[in-house]
């Protein structure tokens, strides 16, 4: 990706868009998801968050971020809603709302898991 600021914003193989965030050039789908979920890091899940309107995750956010993060690690693939409203503790109603966008196009994205295909 070393072409800096040339590269931002262009498309790329596969319907990769290269976007400068946090001072890193990152690889998102059409949607805005991480390309790679390697590429995720606290400031760029911060940044985005602002684009959308949150402008400070608060520790609430970071506990559901975390734990969407974690959770891939281990199982290699989103909870389902179930899942994460026991490891949250919260009901899916106060999960969505603490996200614009809801789970998928927040939360899930601000985490830097891979586009779902298809919704739970």
């Amino acid at each position: 990706m070393g072409q800096g600021k040339e590269a931002t914003g262009q498309a790329a193989a596969g319907g990769r868009h290269l976007r400068r965030v946090a001072g890193r050039d990152i690889a998102f789908d059409a949607e805005g998801f991480f390309w790679s979920y390697d590429d995720w890091n606290e400031e760029a899940a911060q940044e985005l968050a602002a684009e959308s309107g949150l402008a400070k995750l608060q520790e609430d956010h970071w506990r559901i971020i975390r734990f969407l993060r974690e959770y891939y690690e281990y199982h290699g693939r989103a909870p389902l809603n179930r899942d994460l409203k026991k490891g949250a503790g919260l009901s899916l109603l106060e999960l969505q709302g603490l996200f614009p966008g809801g789970l998928k196009d927040g939360a899930r994205r601000l985490a830097g898991l891979p586009n779902p295909k298809t919704c739970n």
